[in-house]
């Protein structure tokens, strides 16, 4: 199993290397330029224009590293369908943004009904395949378990659409987004592995993406996922949790996610309540830090270091389960 992780982790490695340095200079030729917003850090202006969508890069190198080994893997299909309609809704995001020039992109309801289609056909598969589907590990409990029963469904939209979100808003410094993902995929993938699940070898191709996706996305970046990225990884990291059984672990790895998006409703509820004052000097918290007079690529490194640290932690509340 861990072969096969490893050749698949390889695979989607290569794949990026190879596709991302013919995508990027196509971007440049059809514009598909970053627009930065005025309101964020003013350091940002020079990238605008740096090209975008490249998570269409990473969900190719996953999809091609996955597929020599899916075979029958029902789970794995899944995490793929998942990872692919979530980055669909990204790019259909990405398009509106930059081919139409329309800034805020995918308006809102249509953005979430969407989402919600592609939770609820996951979940209902899932269903199909797995008769314990509703059964949940608690973290540091050695392999004890809470059943969810009839609120398993809401309680994984809900989950779905956090972590969507989450990695969303974590994307907005180079190498950021990618970098966790990567460690919280690794995290994830060990787990699988010391669970023997079929899905190791899909969490290998993943980590091996965003690994090659990397090399062209960290500071200075030459190249963003976009939201074609950020959404296919929040749907793959969710969708991973759910089948592993594993949800309330993303709030332990997952941290930097999470603070991301409290980061985010604590600005807005602040700035209605006190009518105009802010909680953070910007939001999400990555851009407080930055106001703060921290470089971005220091930035990046201690978010690193935390999630190392959270995974760490991870594999420590894992208790009896593995």
């Amino acid at each position: 199993m861990i072969e096969t992780a490893v050749i698949a982790a390889l695979i989607a490695f290569a794949a990026n290397i190879i596709l991302c340095p013919i995508f990027i200079p196509w971007l440049k030729r059809v514009k598909f330029g970053q627009n930065i917003r005025e309101d964020g850090p003013k350091t940002h202006l020079e990238k605008s224009g740096t090209p975008t969508m490249g998570g269409i890069v990473i969900i190719i190198a996953f999809a091609v590293g996955s597929l020599f080994f899916l075979g029958d893997n029902e789970t794995g299909r899944l995490i793929v369908f998942v990872t692919l309609g979530f980055g669909a809704i990204g790019f259909l995001d990405d398009y509106i943004k930059v081919v139409k020039k329309r800034s805020l992109g995918l308006r809102a309801l249509p953005k979430i009904l969407l989402q919600l289609i592609v939770s609820a056909i996951f979940l209902f598969l899932l269903i199909r395949i797995d008769e314990d589907f509703a059964r949940i590990y608690i973290p540091f409990m050695n392999g004890e378990y809470f059943h969810l029963g009839f609120m398993f469904v809401p309680a994984s939209i809900f989950i779905i659409l956090g972590t969507v979100n989450g990695v969303n808003f974590t994307d907005g410094l180079d190498g950021l987004a990618a970098g966790v993902t990567a460690l919280v995929t690794t995290f994830f993938l060990l787990v699988a592995y010391g669970f023997g699940s079929e899905i190791t070898t899909i969490a290998g191709a993943a980590a091996g993406s965003l690994l090659g996706f990397l090399l062209f996305n960290t500071y200075p970046a030459r190249v963003f996922m976009g939201d074609t990225g950020s959404l296919a990884l929040g749907g793959f990291i969710a969708a991973v949790a759910i089948v592993l059984r594993m949800p309330l672990f993303l709030a332990i790895v997952g941290f930097i996610y999470v603070i991301e998006v409290l980061s985010v409703i604590i600005q807005v509820l602040y700035f209605k309540k006190t009518g105009g004052k802010r909680f953070f000097k910007m939001a999400p918290i990555h851009h407080h830090f930055e106001q703060l007079g921290w470089k971005e690529t220091k930035v990046v490194s201690v978010f690193y270091i935390i999630t190392v640290i959270l995974c760490l932690i991870g594999f420590l509340a894992t208790g009896g389960i593995i």
